[in-house]
């Protein structure tokens, strides 16, 4: 049974999905969907990081 007094424990980021392959045009769109998908990676990394501290040190971060 789990403490309702303790929080939640935060999730792992999960990465996203890469774009398929085939799902680009090859128009040089600006911005590509891999250029999209680079950010995202990069937002992902990024969420990854915080959530790692927040193991290592064991608590939640503030509402």
């Amino acid at each position: 049974m789990t403490d309702p007094s303790l929080p939640a424990p935060i999730p792992k980021p999960e990465p996203p999905e890469p774009p398929d392959i085939n799902a680009c045009c090859g128009n040089g769109c600006d911005p590509c969907i891999f250029d999209l998908h680079d950010l995202a990676m990069d937002e992902y990394r990024q969420a990854l990081r915080a959530w790692e501290a927040l193991q290592d040190t064991g608590s939640t971060p503030a509402p």
